[in-house]
């Protein structure tokens, strides 16, 4: 899944547009509830070696809040990790380079945004 389709699911769903808010990371794409303004995703490409991946250049991957248990156990699954540069206890990092099904990516999003309404 890539971030075009994630934008199409999340307005479509949520009503949800991506935020950009760093001059400095342009590219970083903030999915924000509209009546709250709390952020339930964050779309970042970061080093692959800040992920502990193999090879140089930089992996996408979308930070979700997720409840601490299942954190622990998706971390022993290909594509997880403890979110990069976010509370590791409540927040996930998934890659986006197909390693994690589309469904599964979706159903995340859609806790993650029930979590922080």
């Amino acid at each position: 899944m890539n971030r075009q389709q994630i934008f199409d699911y999340v307005y479509k769903k949520h009503k949800t547009t991506p935020e950009y808010l760093w001059v400095k990371y342009p590219s970083y794409a903030v999915l924000r509830h509209q009546a709250n303004n709390k952020w339930y995703g964050i779309i970042m490409d970061v080093p692959k070696e800040k992920l502990g991946l193999p090879g140089s250049g930089s992996a996408e991957i979308m930070n979700v809040k997720c409840e601490p248990e299942m954190i622990s156990q998706l971390c022993r699954s290909p594509g997880f990790f403890p979110a990069y540069h976010m509370n590791k206890t409540h927040w996930l990092s998934i890659l986006l380079d197909g390693t994690v099904s589309d469904n599964i990516i979706l159903d995340l999003l859609d806790m993650s945004h029930e979590q922080t309404a």
